[in-house]
């Protein structure tokens, strides 16, 4: 049954793709990993070349700010964050612009706060910028305004992470797929690195409140936020919505045409549609 569910993944028609600060740099100095942001953009642009309409959702501002002004250490304080973000979001869009170009595609910026989403206009304004964007065929590359959105007290003002912004995205524009990548395989009943006889759950039909236990806030990377509850956390955003979704590891990202191709990477997320489903719900009680 699962091969059949992973077989309709082909189908999809438009995609929003995640990828995490730890996917796009380099371990041993937090540097952007061009190399694997290369080849980040030719997956998606050959998932453009069959037709699909694709968005992409980068973390990696922070670290580029990082890079940039040769600062090695993870900001501590919120001043440090915002400036870093300030000059990394900068030059990772200049990144993508170039990598994009060189294929004949359009990076097209958009950058979201959770104050702008909870505002019927703006949100409204930013459905149809997005929608425009891939009538257009742009690649819209989403990030959380860090330098204006970044607050001392998680997910008050702010979206908290990646995750959570991306499942908003794929909510927000009718997504068919919502991929989540980053340094973990998927969902296991525990936590692998803590516990080796840790179970792989390769296909969750329904998040249960049994599976939202198994989330750890927690993070493994010295540049990423999101844990795994954040990530069920998006997952149960996304499912509700109608959208299906798959954590899986970005430390290839040929993973992502495995992943289209119906291969069983990663856990699998179906869709279950809520009738009663208001993004506005969600946001207003994101905590």
């Amino acid at each position: 049954m699962e091969t059949d569910y992973r077989k309709r993944l082909k189908t999809k028609k438009r995609i929003v793709i995640k990828v995490g600060s730890s996917t796009l740099t380099h371990p041993e100095t937090g540097d952007l990993h061009l190399a694997k942001i290369e080849k980040l953009v030719r997956m998606i642009c050959d998932l453009k070349g069959q037709g699909k309409d694709v968005i992409l959702v980068s973390s990696g501002a922070i670290a580029a700010g990082r890079q940039a002004l040769g600062h090695r250490k993870r900001p501590d304080t919120l001043a440090e964050k915002q400036a870093f973000a300030a000059v990394g979001q900068a030059r990772l869009m200049m990144v993508y612009q170039r990598m994009f170009s060189e294929y004949n595609h359009t990076a097209a910026q958009v950058l979201l706060t959770k104050h702008t989403m909870l505002s019927d206009s703006s949100r409204y304004n930013a459905q149809n910028t997005f929608e425009e964007l891939l009538k257009l065929g742009a690649v819209p590359v989403v990030n959380e305004n860090d330098t204006v959105s970044t607050s001392e007290i998680p997910h008050v003002d702010t979206f908290g992470d990646n995750d959570r912004l991306s499942a908003v995205v794929a909510a927000l524009v009718g997504a068919d797929l919502l991929i989540l990548l980053s340094d973990i395989d998927g969902l296991y009943s525990d936590d692998p690195k803590l516990h080796p006889n840790a179970k792989f759950i390769s296909l969750v039909t329904e998040i249960d409140t049994d599976l939202l236990a198994m989330g750890k806030a927690t993070s493994s990377s010295d540049v990423g936020t999101g844990g795994m509850s954040a990530k069920l956390s998006a997952a149960r955003i996304a499912t509700d919505s109608g959208t299906d979704l798959v954590i899986a590891n970005g430390a290839d990202l040929g993973i992502i045409q495995q992943i289209m191709d119906g291969e069983e990477k990663g856990t699998l997320f179906l869709a279950h549609p809520n009738k009663d489903f208001d993004l506005m719900d969600y946001l207003s009680g994101m905590n």
